[in-house]
């Protein structure tokens, strides 16, 4: 965690695992929530929002992916052809392999991400288990500076020791910076990563599917161009960014692919 080492120069239990897109690592205790329904007491509606809720920074992520990719794909062959039955069979193919690839990635990545955190938490359990005298008086120290009293932070540090599953609670929130990641799902995050990449990947697509080849092409331009504004309002808000300079560098990232691909098809028509 930034900013907020060991005590004393006692080594750390481990490094952070990192933090995926859209999540946030806080450097000072919070309260305690209530007591939340467990996953079998909510209705399936609670547990697909909660689902996305957690994999919301891959749905932006994805989204923007898929918009990308697929436009410079598109216009690319839409400026080498005629034929829309051509642009839309490319872009189809190209949305689907794309999102395709985009979930077994996700998958993967947070596959890691809980392999990484186990083998964090089973490293700090052996050192509490070892001698946790030292784990406690960093815990200590981490509540002084976040504005306990001696007291305080003597009497929490007490009750941790007395404790070694909520010590190690304490650790893996705010020394190591796990969070929740160890008990997320990577099925989920793959599952909203390949819908969030095919809705956006089938944006430039669909007008070649309704439209001829002149106002197909102005029309991918058009939604892909609204929709690119949208994320990047959306990704702004996430990453607690400018709403403008991310914006347009989404703009930026989505133009230079469609100019590359515009180029291509011209080169192979040439």
């Amino acid at each position: 965690m930034a900013g907020s080492g060991p005590a004393h120069g006692e080594p750390a239990i481990g490094e952070p695992t990192g933090v995926r897109p859209g999540s946030s690592r806080s450097t000072v205790p919070q309260p305690a929530a209530g007591p939340r329904p467990s996953a079998r007491n909510r209705g399936p509606v609670s547990r697909i929002l909660d689902s996305l809720k957690a994999s919301i920074g891959d749905v932006a992520f994805g989204m923007e992916d898929g918009a990308v990719s697929i436009a410079g794909l598109v216009f690319g062959v839409a400026a080498s052809t005629s034929d829309t039955h051509v642009v839309l069979l490319a872009g189809a193919t190209g949305a689907v392999a794309g999102a395709v690839s985009m979930m077994a990635g996700t998958y993967l990545d947070v596959v890691s991400m809980r392999d990484r955190s186990a083998a964090v938490r089973a490293e700090a359990t052996r050192r509490i288990g070892r001698d946790s005298a030292p784990v406690v008086r960093r815990a200590e120290e981490r509540l002084r500076r976040a504005g306990f009293s001696d007291d305080e932070a003597s009497a929490t540090g007490a009750a941790l020791a007395r404790n070694p599953d909520a010590l190690l609670e304490f650790v893996a929130a705010f020394e190591l910076g796990l969070g929740r990641q160890a008990r997320e799902s990577p099925w989920a995050h793959a599952a909203w990563m390949f819908i969030a990449d095919l809705i956006a990947a089938a944006t430039p697509v669909l007008p070649f599917a309704l439209l001829g080849m002149d106002s197909a092409r102005a029309a991918s331009l058009v939604t892909t161009t609204v929709l690119l504004l949208v994320l990047g309002v959306g990704r702004a808000r996430i990453t607690h960014r400018t709403v403008l300079v991310t914006t347009i560098q989404t703009l930026a990232i989505a133009a230079t692919a469609a100019v590359a691909g515009i180029i291509i098809g011209r080169l192979v028509i040439s």
